[in-house]
C-alpha cells in the first residue's frame, strides 16, 4: 500500500509542482502574447482598414482593390528615389553648381526619354498577354536601379544618370502598362473616371506617406531612401502577379493611332472599313490631350524653374526649404481634391470641364505673374494640380466614350506616353529661363494659353455636337 501510494504521491507533488511551473510560465507567455498583440493592433487594424477601403463597392471582387494597392506600392517606391536624387543632385551643392547638374540631369535622362517615348506605347501593345510581367518586370527593374544609385549617390559616379534614366523609363512603362489594366478591372458600378480616381488616390496617399520617412531616412544617409526603395519596388515586382489572370487577356484589342483630321474622318468609303483607331472617332479626343498636354506641360515647367527660383530667392519669411515645401504641398493638395471632385461630378460633359479648367488655370498664372508673392506662388501650385488632375480624368471619360473597345486600351497607353512627353518638354523650358519670377510665371501662363486657345473651338463644338449624349463624366 505504501510503495503503491509513494509513487502516486511523488507524481502529486511533482504534478503540483510542474502545475505551478507552468502556470508560471503561462502567465509569461500570455503576458508577452497581450504585449504583442497591442503592438500588433494598431498595424493589422490599419492594414484591415485599408483593404476595406480600397475593395469597397465591388473593387475587391473585381481585382481593382489590388491595382489600387499596387499602384500606392509604386507610388510609395518612387517618392523614395526622388527624394535621394533631389538630394544629390540639388540640395547638396550650391545654386549655380546645382542648375549645372539638373541641366546635366535632363540632358541625359529626359533626352534620351523623349526618344525612347513614342516606343513605350507600341512596344508594350506587342505585350497583351504579359501586363503583370510587364508591371513586375518595371517594378523589379526600379528595385535593381535603386542599388545602383545607392552606390552612384555617395561616390558621385557618372553611373547616376544611366540609372536614373532607366528608373524614369521604367516608371513610365509602368504607367502606360496601369492605364490599359484599368478597364480589364471595372467593377459593375464603377465608370472608368471613377476608377481611375481612385487608382490615383491610392498612389497620392502612399507618396504623402512615404514621403517623410523618405526625408527621415535621408537624414540617415543619401543611400537609405534607395534601400527603402529596393525593398518597396520587391514588395511591388510580387504584388504585381497578384492581379487577375484576366489583366492579361488581349481578347477584342486592337492597336489605336493618335490622329484626327478630316480625310479620315469623311473619307472615301473603302470595301474593306479600316481598323478602328482615334482617326475615326472625332476631334474630341485629340483636342483634349492637346489640352492635357499644356497642363502636364506647365506641372514640368514650374517643378524645376520654381526649385531653383525659391531655392534662390525664397519667399518672404520662409526658408528655401519651407518655400520649395509649401508649393510641393499646395500642388499635392490641389491634385488629390482635383481627383477627388472628377470622382464626384456626375453628369457633366468633359469637353466643358477640360475647357474650363484650362480657362482657369491660365488666369491664375496671370495673375501669379502679375501679384508675385508667396499666397499667388501657392495658389498658382494648387490650382495647377487641381486642374491637371481634373482634366486628366476628363481625358480618360473621352477616351472611353469615344473610342472603341477594341483599340481603348492602346489609346489609353499612347495618350499617356504623349503626356509624359509635353512634361519633359516643360522641364527643359524651366531649368533655361532665368530665374526672374514674374518672367517665369508669364511664360508659365503663354504655355497654357496657347494650348487652351488651340483647343477650345474643337472642344466646344464637340461638346454642341452631342456628345453628351453619348456619355458624361460619371
Amino acid at each position: 500500500m505504501a510503495s503503491a501510494r509513494s509513487p502516486q504521491g511523488a507524481t502529486g507533488v511533482g504534478g503540483a509542482k510542474g502545475n505551478n511551473r507552468s502556470g508560471g510560465s503561462g502567465r509569461v507567455t500570455g503576458s508577452v502574447r497581450a504585449v504583442g498583440r497591442a503592438l500588433h493592433f494598431p498595424v493589422t487594424r490599419t492594414a484591415r482598414g485599408i483593404r476595406k477601403a480600397t475593395h469597397a463597392h465591388g473593387a475587391g471582387e473585381s481585382g481593382l482593390g489590388k491595382l489600387i494597392e499596387l499602384h500606392a506600392v509604386n507610388g510609395a517606391g518612387d517618392v523614395m528615389i526622388t527624394v535621394a536624387l533631389a538630394s544629390t543632385v540639388f540640395f547638396s551643392v550650391p545654386t549655380d553648381e546645382a542648375r549645372g547638374r539638373v541641366a546635366l540631369y535632363l540632358g541625359i535622362t529626359m533626352a534620351p526619354f523623349a526618344v525612347l517615348a513614342p516606343v513605350i506605347g507600341p512596344l508594350l501593345d506587342r505585350l497583351p498577354h504579359g501586363r503583370r510581367a510587364a508591371m513586375a518586370g518595371s517594378m523589379l527593374a526600379r528595385a535593381m536601379l535603386a542599388l545602383m544609385l545607392s552606390g552612384a549617390v555617395v561616390t558621385g559616379t557618372f553611373e547616376l544618370y544611366p540609372a536614373a534614366l532607366g528608373v524614369l523609363v521604367a516608371s513610365k512603362a509602368y504607367g502606360v502598362v496601369r492605364s490599359a489594366v484599368v478597364p480589364r478591372l471595372l467593377p459593375p458600378t464603377f465608370s472608368l473616371v471613377k476608377a481611375n480616381s481612385r487608382v490615383t488616390l491610392g498612389g497620392l496617399l502612399a507618396t504623402g506617406v512615404a514621403g517623410p520617412i523618405a526625408v527621415l531616412l535621408q537624414s540617415a544617409g543619401a543611400r537609405y531612401p534607395l534601400y527603402g526603395a529596393f525593398t518597396i519596388f520587391i514588395l511591388g515586382t510580387f504584388l504585381s502577379f497578384s492581379l487577375p489572370p484576366k489583366v492579361d487577356s488581349a481578347k477584342g484589342e486592337d492597336t489605336a493611332l493618335l490622329a484626327a483630321d478630316p480625310d479620315h474622318l469623311h473619307g472615301p468609303r473603302l470595301k474593306k472599313p479600316p481598323r478602328p483607331g482615334l482617326r475615326t472617332v472625332g476631334t474630341a479626343v485629340t483636342h483634349a490631350l492637346g489640352a492635357n498636354a499644356s497642363l502636364r506641360c506647365l506641372s514640368g515647367f514650374l517643378i524645376f524653374f520654381l526649385a531653383f527660383l525659391l531655392r534662390e530667392h525664397p519667399l518672404t519669411g520662409k526658408s528655401a526649404a519651407v518655400s520649395l515645401g509649401l508649393v510641393v504641398v499646395s500642388a499635392g493638395v490641389g491634385n488629390a481634391i482635383g481627383t477627388a471632385v472628377g470622382a464626384w461630378l456626375k453628369r457633366r460633359s468633359p469637353e466643358i470641364i477640360i475647357v474650363t479648367v484650362v480657362a482657369v488655370v491660365v488666369a491664375a498664372a496671370i495673375t501669379a505673374a502679375l501679384f508675385f508673392g508667396t499666397l499667388m506662388i501657392a495658389c498658382l501650385a494648387a490650382i495647377a494640380g487641381f486642374a491637371q488632375a481634373l482634366a486628366k480624368l476628363s481625358l480618360d471619360a473621352l477616351i472611353q466614350r469615344d473610342v472603341p473597345e477594341l483599340v481603348r486600351n492602346s489609346a489609353f497607353a499612347r495618350s499617356e506616353t504623349l503626356l509624359q512627353m509635353a512634361w519633359v518638354l516643360g522641364g527643359a523650358i524651366g531649368i533655361a529661363m532665368p530665374l526672374n519670377g514674374p518672367l517665369g510665371l508669364s511664360v508659365a501662363a503663354g504655355i497654357v494659353a496657347v494650348g487652351w486657345l488651340t483647343t477650345v473651338r474643337g472642344l466646344l463644338l464637340a461638346a454642341r455636337r452631342g456628345g453628351s449624349a453619348r456619355g458624361h463624366l460619371s
